[in-house]
């Protein structure tokens, strides 16, 4: 589990989810990586896989295309009162997504911005749900 104190505790991870990530790179922060593997007491999946998910983790650079599309993807396999985090570089880092981007493509996606965060050194975190009243039971 993840230590008191640590970016991670902010993310909210428990031991048992299922976390998938998207947009792995090298510039990835390793070090959240590892606490959330940690706190989740399981390996990240990737996007090859494809079964219901309780987070998905998208690291998301200015150059990546479009988030809106990236979002409805990451929504796909995500469970019921699932998340989504967007990972994205700090301002003054290279591939800094503003802020008004990801409040622009969340609610298309039909998402909706709970939380942002500290994350990482160089990453900030931004939390999206679906909306409560416009979820799908599956």
């Amino acid at each position: 589990m993840a230590t008191d104190g640590q970016p991670v505790d902010r993310l909210g991870f428990r031991p048992g989810q299922v976390v998938q990530e998207i947009g792995w790179d090298e510039d990835v922060d390793s070090d959240l990586r590892a606490q959330i593997e940690r706190a989740i007491e399981a390996p990240l999946v990737d996007v090859d896989y494809d079964e219901v998910v309780d987070t998905v983790l998208l690291w998301w650079r200015e150059e990546d295309g479009d988030l809106t599309d990236a979002l409805v993807d990451a929504i796909a396999l995500l469970a019921d009162h699932g998340t989504i985090w967007v990972l994205t570089p700090k301002p003054g880092r290279p591939g800094h997504v503003d802020a008004e981007d990801i409040a622009e493509a969340a609610p298309i996606a039909g998402l909706q911005h709970t939380t942002a965060v500290n994350a990482a050194t160089a990453w900030q975190g931004t939390r999206l749900v679906a909306p409560r009243a416009g979820r799908n039971v599956r």
